[in-house]
């Protein structure tokens, strides 16, 4: 039961409410002054609110009780909405399920969007998820002890998140169930001005936000809540400016190139959304290994099977928190009832200006949900669409830093998800090629490398990422004349099925050439007398074995290709001589000669100049030094650890963007007891 109050007579009531007119007007005023006391006067608000009321509750005891239960509680509505909206203050009304009911133009303000959109939301969406718990334990026990509570709370506004202080009371509002919260607010700390903030050349404040604030978002200021003017309009068309800029960049970096990959694609589009629009971006796609499509209607293309939706990058922040975040993120797909998942499904974009959900993105393995593990408030998705289906969903989520999304930035999205669509497509098609070309690749590269007695030998092969014609490198192992063996490695100019016929030619004319001659210029020159007819000329390097116990002599002979490097079992590396003219080209071929002494541990690698002339996106090579450093960090690995890491130092060097065939074909000498 409520405590009645004092019944006041109707001339007595209509003068409370106009002297209360008065001050609200007088705190109007106090709140607009150059030094106001913000703090009182958001207490002094609190108190008019709570005479309202007091007052209000007095015109329901003078009446019957159907009107007492009906006028009596219009009329308090009434009142207290004109109240409410009127105050200087920003002031929220909230249940006890803490969902806004109401908010006053002041806080609409605060928070840079409509009445209309923070109506129904929790409050806590509106607050950083580092405050939100607090909040939620604060305003229970207001609604449960009546007492008044101040909580200090990070608002998320549009442009930035706003510290305040926030004042917690109960209310009771007649024909309500239950009681009511009042959240009125205020700034933690006085505004930068007036606590003798320098303001920058233009007249603003000077940006007192994070030092390591993503420099591309801090660029990208959202449009204003504030109407039109000179600095509103000012920051709107940077933003529109910057929107513009981003798809301009998203077109070069994913149209503008001779052959789509991808790989490359979708690494390449995570890297500018989660640099440029947010602080993270999570891209996940299914295809033709990861089951069907979204159809043009929704649901499972037209087997019926429900799609399988595989996450393929996510991009965050640099920091080691988030690196590790990002490792334990990839390994996740996407949940059914996630929203990338239910995006997928329905085909429809989701906006989550303020996340309430957490979950949204999925829960980690450890229970926590995604949103909480990388801090995220504001979330978007959209379809990956090529037209026919959709094959999967870019979902980014930000920490409010710089505001939450808008509708500008799904936009923005919305395009990069059909560009990137488009490239994906093509990339498709040129993989089904690609893996013809693979399989017509296969027969012109050895099945298995034969054993050879007191060494241990390893090889691979990487095609191009761009193009989808057959390469022109080749490896081989192979027995010589006098019993020993040999080993080539060698590379076609150019490339599709003239260059694959030179190939075969090359490599089938080494084996038959190596039955009647022993030493690698022989061979080379024998070689080169078959291919003076061709087109195209070939690249070589071959290498004659001397099997001896803990020792091998190789001999090398080089026609125009890089250089053999040794590599010692104590880390020193060194190229052998280079030399020769190419085979095929001139009567006079004559070889590049080396001879080199190999003891236990040591390495011999032949590789292809594909190793050497992978490009990054700045077009720097890969060079010399680097691979030098790569085999010589890995000189006591197991000869396919060592080649992998060839391997993977490239893909990470040009961001899996290989411009030509890679091969490497290495030999070590094994100790006696493993020989």
């Amino acid at each position: 039961m409520h405590d009645q109050p004092d019944q006041l007579e109707p001339e007595t009531l209509l003068r409370e409410i106009s002297d209360l007119e008065g001050r609200i007007g007088e705190l109007r005023q106090a709140a607009s002054m150059p030094e106001p006391d913000l703090r009182a006067t958001l207490d002094a608000a609190l108190v008019e609110l709570e005479l309202a009321l007091t007052a209000l509750r007095t015109m329901g005891t003078e009446q019957g009780p159907e009107q007492g239960g009906s006028n009596a509680a219009e009329n308090e509505r009434r009142v207290l909405r004109t109240v409410f909206q009127d105050a200087p203050v920003p002031l929220f009304l909230l249940d006890r399920n803490n969902s806004v009911r109401r908010v006053n133009r002041q806080a609409a303000a605060l928070l840079g969007t409509s009445s209309g959109y923070v109506s129904g939301k929790q409050f806590t969406a509106f607050c950083d998820l580092a405050t939100r718990a607090a909040v939620r334990s604060q305003l229970a026990a207001v609604v449960r002890t009546g007492r008044r509570r101040r909580v200090q709370v990070r608002f998320l506004g549009r442009d930035h998140p706003i510290d305040a202080v926030v004042t917690l009371a109960r209310v009771w509002i007649r024909g309500e169930p239950d009681p009511m919260v009042v959240v009125a607010a205020g700034p933690r700390n006085p505004p930068a001005d007036e606590a003798g903030t320098p303001a920058s050349k233009d007249g603003g404040r000077q940006d007192t936000g994070p030092k390591d604030a993503p420099a591309a978002r801090a660029r990208a200021p959202q449009a204003p809540a504030s109407g039109p003017g000179p600095q509103g309009d000012d920051e709107t068309v940077a933003t529109i400016v910057h929107r513009m800029d981003v798809l301009a960049t998203a077109s070069e970096l994913l149209l503008d190139e001779p052959v789509f990959n991808e790989t490359v694609a979708v690494r390449r589009c995570a890297r500018l959304l989660a640099a440029e629009l947010a602080d993270w971006a999570f891209i996940d796609l299914t295809g033709p290994n990861g089951g069907p499509g979204a159809s043009a209607q929704g649901g499972a293309h037209a087997t019926g099977k429900t799609p399988e939706l595989r996450r393929q990058v996510v991009m965050g922040p640099a920091d080691e928190h988030s690196v590790e975040a990002v490792g334990m993120l990839e390994q996740m797909e996407p949940a059914a009832g996630t929203l990338p998942h239910t995006v997928f499904l329905t085909r429809q974009s989701a906006l989550r200006p303020h996340v309430e959900n957490l979950d949204v993105l999925g829960v980690c393995p450890d229970g926590q949900p995604v949103c909480s593990k990388i801090g995220a408030t504001s979330v978007l998705c959209v379809p990956v669409e090529d037209g026919d289906r959709c094959i999967g969903t870019i979902s980014l989520a930000a920490s409010g830093e710089y505001g939450p999304f808008d509708l500008m930035d799904l936009g923005v999205v919305q395009r990069l998800g059909r560009y990137l669509a488009l490239v994906i497509r093509a990339a498709r098609l040129y993989r089904r090629r690609a893996e013809v070309a693979e399989t017509l690749q296969s027969g012109l590269l050895p099945k298995a490398l034969p054993a050879i007695p007191g060494v241990s030998v390893a090889a691979s092969y990487m095609t191009a990422t761009r193009g989808a014609e057959v390469g022109g490198d080749f490896y081989d192992v192979f027995r010589i004349q006098d019993g020993g063996w040999g080993l080539v490695l060698g590379d076609v100019c150019g490339k599709g099925e003239d260059a694959a016929a030179v190939t075969s030619t090359a490599r089938h004319c080494v084996r038959l050439a190596a039955r009647w001659k022993d030493r690698p210029a022989e061979i080379l020159a024998l070689v080169n007398e078959a291919l003076l007819d061709e087109d195209r000329f070939v690249t070589a390097v071959m290498a004659g074995l001397e099997l001896d116990t803990e020792r091998v002599t190789v001999s090398l002979g080089t026609a125009g290709h890089p250089p053999a490097i040794v590599v010692r079992a104590d880390g020193v590396i060194r190229s052998a001589s280079r030399g020769g003219v190419p085979l095929g080209l001139f009567d006079d071929f004559e070889a590049g000669l080396d001879t080199i002494d190999l003891g236990v541990g040591d390495t011999i690698v032949l590789h292809s100049d594909g190793v050497l002339e992978a490009c990054d996106l700045q077009r720097q090579e890969f060079g010399q030094e680097r691979l030098l450093e790569t085999l010589a960090t890995h000189a006591t690995d197991p000869l396919e650890t060592m080649l992998g890491a060839v391997e993977q130092a490239l893909l990470e060097f040009c961001d899996g963007d290989l411009r030509d065939d890679v091969s490497m074909l290495a030999l070590r000498v094994k100790p006696p007891s493993l020989a």
